[in-house]
């Protein structure tokens, strides 16, 4: 029998359903979960997910430092206890490293003392739960956090590629006013790449809703569409790849 009851991260497990009012409420913005645990790790990023989330896993400072120096995250909840670089360590690099500054910051952690909370508080962390703990009160501080900083702006409709311009909602592209035709392929493929603007995308992910398992069609896709968007394709100044990930678009 599937068990629908809410569990304790750090001690059992994840619920199974979702967490009621505050369900689905991510919008697609990108979180950062930094545990040496995997086990928590993949269960909270099965979690988020559900809730809405875009939700990225590093096992140890060294893996977080990477992904935040490519990718721009909306905040990133952080374990203290990891071998090596502590947690502790890795907020107080995000807040002297001026780009990543203003990225939120939640940890965790087994300790409960108000010494360790006044500690990763002083380093800049903004909010701070220890283990075990609900899920659904993790999101609603996630929640909180955002709302109290702000997060990113909103995606807007459209987005300028030099003189190119690609509606996101009529997915159209267009040349100083006149259209460059799109397939349906293209033109949801730009259209993702569009709603996480200046963040690589994974290549399987941009393949995900296609029988394509090598993600050879999304290379293709790609190809035809800098054909229409650059005016030097084979040295790309918006649709540009990632080594070893995939691909990210860059507009003005």
């Amino acid at each position: 029998m599937h068990d629908d009851s809410p569990h304790r991260v750090g001690k059992t497990r994840v619920s199974g359903s979702r967490s009621g009012p505050v369900a689905g409420q991510g919008s697609g913005r990108h979180l950062l979960i930094v545990d040496d645990d995997d086990r928590i790790r993949e269960l909270l990023k099965e979690y988020l997910a559900r809730e809405g989330y875009r939700v990225t896993g590093a096992a140890h400072a060294a893996a977080a430092r990477r992904l935040m120096e490519l990718i721009e995250f909306d905040l990133v909840v952080l374990d203290i206890m990891m071998p090596g670089e502590s947690g502790l360590e890795l907020t107080s690099w995000v807040r002297n490293k001026a780009v990543l500054s203003r990225t939120p910051v939640l940890l965790l952690t087994a300790r409960g003392e108000a010494d360790d909370r006044v500690e990763g508080l002083s380093r800049g962390a903004d909010d701070y739960m220890t283990k075990p703990f609900d899920p659904r009160e993790l999101v609603l501080r996630i929640e909180a956090i955002l709302r109290r900083t702000g997060g990113k702006p909103l995606t807007p409709r459209e987005i300028r590629l030099g003189n190119a311009m690609f509606d996101m909602e009529r997915l159209e592209l267009t040349r100083e006013g006149a259209p460059l035709r799109l397939t349906e392929a293209e033109a949801q493929l730009l259209k993702t790449l569009a709603l996480h603007a200046h963040s690589p995308v994974e290549r399987m992910d941009l393949s995900s809703d296609t029988a394509d398992i090598t993600g050879r069609a999304v290379d293709v896709q790609v190809t035809r569409l800098r054909r229409k968007l650059e005016v030097d394709p084979k040295n790309p100044r918006y649709l540009q790849t990632v080594r070893g990930i995939g691909y990210m678009l860059a507009p003005d």
